[in-house]
């Protein structure tokens, strides 16, 4: 059998395969009332579609924990009652179709407040319900942005307990994977960079100052998070900054510090942080970065990136640059790659709906 197709057990909790949706933000909650941030039959559609084409962990889009770190209006939440109770039904479903339901827990820090992609992006204008971000530093993410407000060490506090209080609701709701969203510029992934954190604190300065708002969350949410199931982090592997920014060998230091602080897997992706820097995408760009990290940190890692072909996901495995891949564009392209993948490698596909049998 393909490694691509074999269970992983991580603590008690057993993922069927190694076949993995990324978190893609869909921009599609309700934007004001007793309904906003919640998920909806958008959301239902599009995870469980992906559960039946047998992706074997399904983690949600980055979902904020709390109002003011939303990347739009539009962003599912996970800070009330309403928002909890949206999720439940979903969870649920993609246990029935064979899915492990994990969740994205976010903060958009300096890059929150904006439109959605299809309606331009950018900063929110003065009649859209604009709100300051809140950021490490006073530094807008790029020109037209507003400058965010610098987040006092009380502020500092008060973030750590909401992403500790969203666990909580997501372990309720009934995900069984938390992923801590530490990457693309959003605000863990801007105190973890020079770049974009120039704070003299403990918050920042050297790397212990710059990790340790990251370390916080993580060690947060691990004591709310149950021992039997696994918590995983995201991660920009570098900047892509020729100076002063964050760099593969600090996302391997980090690595060890995450492993000693109760992180399971590692979701590394790059970017994000700065405008208008080259990135030289081509199939599997970012996987090398993740190589690395197993390599040398010893913590097993998830690789994203342009990977697109069966044999290309299959081979990544087999040679041990990572333990499972994670698929964005192309699962929303192709919502039954991985029966596609089986098919082509010549393995037994992932569990086939009884209404589709026929079909297989």
């Amino acid at each position: 059998m393909s490694t691509l197709f074999e269970p992983w057990s991580l603590r008690s909790l057993t993922v069927p395969n190694r076949v993995w949706m990324a978190p893609m933000c869909q921009y599609s909650a309700a934007v004001s009332g007793p309904d906003t941030g919640a998920a909806n039959e958008w959301h239902h559609t599009h995870y469980t579609t992906r559960a039946v084409g047998g992706a074997g962990l399904i983690l949600t889009e980055a979902t904020s924990v709390s109002p003011e770190g939303r990347i739009s209006h539009a962003d599912l939440g996970l800070w009330n009652d309403r928002q909890q109770e949206s999720l439940t039904g979903l969870t649920r479903a993609l246990r029935e179709r064979g899915a492990v339901p994990g969740i994205q827990l976010a903060h958009a820090g300096r890059k929150a407040g904006t439109r959605r992609p299809w309606e331009g992006g950018g900063p929110l204008a003065g009649d859209e319900r604009p709100w300051r971000p809140s950021a490490p530093s006073p530094v807008p993410f790029a020109d037209g942005y507003a400058t965010p407000a610098e987040l006092t060490e009380e502020g500092v506090r008060e973030i750590v307990e909401q992403f500790a209080a969203s666990a909580r609701r997501a372990l309720t709701a009934g995900f069984q994977v938390a992923e801590v969203h530490g990457a693309h510029g959003y605000l863990i992934g801007e105190f973890l960079s020079p770049h974009s954190n120039r704070r003299t604190d403990r918050y920042g300065g050297d790397f212990a100052g710059r990790t340790r708002f990251a370390l916080e969350v993580v060690d947060a949410v691990r004591a709310v998070w149950p021992d039997e199931l696994p918590l995983f982090f995201r991660i920009s592997a570098t900047d892509w900054l020729t100076e002063h920014g964050w760099t593969p060998d600090d996302t391997v230091r980090f690595a060890h510090d995450l492993r000693e602080h109760g992180v399971d897997v590692l979701d590394v992706s790059s970017g994000g942080n700065a405008p208008h820097v080259r990135v030289p995408t081509e199939p599997g760009y970012q996987v090398p970065f993740a190589a690395r990290v197993r390599r040398e940190a010893g913590l097993p890692v998830a690789a994203v990136g342009l990977i697109t072909e069966p044999d290309q996901a299959a081979k990544i495995l087999a040679s041990g640059e990572a333990d499972a891949v994670l698929l964005g564009r192309q699962l929303l392209r192709e919502p039954y790659w991985p029966l596609r993948a089986a098919g082509e490698l010549g393995v037994s596909p992932p569990a086939i709906p009884a209404q589709y049998e026929r079909a297989f």
